[in-house]
């Protein structure tokens, strides 16, 4: 396993096997998944320009393959430790706004596939100088809309629109697309394919092949929350506006339960359709207590790791003095130790897997 380093403009290699120890990473479900790592500071003193924050390129390959890619955002020292922090491409648009409106004029939008506009965002902002990261956007078509006649999905350039803010608008919702960050050489080798890979219905498949289970793959006893203060069947989505103006949605139940509410406060949204969507997202997560949402597993054959991706549906059996709990997880990130005590290790994030139909292969 090495790491390397890219001048994210110029493509120029900086470092081939760059010396992180505790080194962790791995991607995301609808994020951009993180990086870290510590480096000796005499190293960085020799080579001030390895890690530059900002405008650097960091990868992690194994075995031949990149598996993992972003840019470095954090570098700080402690004592004799030097930090490194990363994150992977979707990162880069939270770093950007819509300074010309309208994406430079390819909004607003009406009956849109967001896939569409995510697309365009990415076509914008690496339309300006100095702006263009080279990331590919998959060409994925969805059912879903956002904007309406009366309520266009817009970006008006007086707000500066943040486009991760707005990136993350369009994949929140209960019937929207996902997406997550990758990497991979290119076939000769020559140059690194930085992807925004776009799903729908949803990323990743329902996987019969590999499992998570105690006494197997597990390492230790994942915490069971049930908490109360968390739960609620009642979640009202405050959007954009002030006072009477202000756009609201609200998704509620009647389940036989003390009803328990919640407000998002989603200043930044003008559309109804996106808080909607929001509303029943959030409504859906905060109605379930008691889930595995992380567990901690060892590189087996139940499930190698690069045998799931993010997305996945996978069958887990957690069982101990307080817990019998069986049923399929979705995957929605993960973080590698490769240099852990034991071997290398994975801390899998889950939620409960959902009702929709599961595209692509694993």
């Amino acid at each position: 396993m090495r790491v390397l380093t890219q001048h994210a403009l110029t493509g120029a290699w900086q470092s081939l096997s760059l010396p992180l120890r505790d080194l962790e990473y791995g991607p995301e479900l609808n994020g951009p998944g993180t990086l870290s790592g510590t480096l000796e500071p005499r190293l960085l003193a020799q080579h001030p320009t390895l890690v530059d924050p900002g405008t650097t390129c960091i990868y992690v390959e194994a075995d031949g393959n990149i598996r993992w890619g972003g840019l470095v955002w954090d570098v700080r020292t402690q004592g004799d430790r030097l930090t490194v922090e990363a994150a992977s491409w979707s990162s880069y648009a939270q770093r950007r706004h819509d300074l010309d409106g309208e994406l430079g004029g390819r909004g607003p939008y009406t009956y849109a596939d967001p896939c569409t506009v995510i697309r365009d965002m990415w076509a914008y902002l690496q339309s300006v100088p100095d702006g263009n990261l080279g990331v590919l956007v998959d060409p994925t078509t969805t059912t879903a809309k956002v904007g309406t006649p009366a309520d266009p999905y817009s970006f008006p350039f007086w707000e500066h629109p943040n486009l991760g803010d707005r990136m993350d608008d369009l994949v929140s919702g209960d019937a929207t697309p996902d997406y997550t960050c990758t990497t991979a050489w290119n076939e000769d080798r020559t140059a690194v394919v930085k992807r925004i890979r776009l799903g729908w219905p949803r990323l990743g498949a329902r996987r019969t092949d590999i499992s998570f289970a105690s006494g197997v793959n597990i390492l230790e006893d994942p915490e069971i929350q049930l908490a109360g203060d968390d739960y609620a069947q009642v979640v009202v989505a405050a959007g954009a506006g002030d006072g009477r103006a202000k756009r609201r949605q609200v998704s509620a139940v009647r389940n036989g339960r003390l009803r328990l509410e919640h407000i998002l406060d989603l200043p930044e949204v003008k559309a109804n359709d996106v808080l909607a969507a929001r509303a029943a997202a959030e409504r859906a997560i905060r109605q379930t207590l008691g889930t595995v949402e992380q567990i901690t597993i060892r590189d087996t054959p139940a499930a190698p790791f690069g045998s799931f991706q993010v997305g996945d549906d996978v069958y887990t059996r957690v069982h101990n003095a307080w817990t019998d709990y069986t049923g399929w997880c979705r995957v929605t990130g993960w973080t590698i130790r490769p240099h852990a005590t034991g071997g290398p290790q994975a801390t899998i994030s889950l939620r409960p897997a959902d009702t929709y139909q599961y595209g692509g292969t694993p």
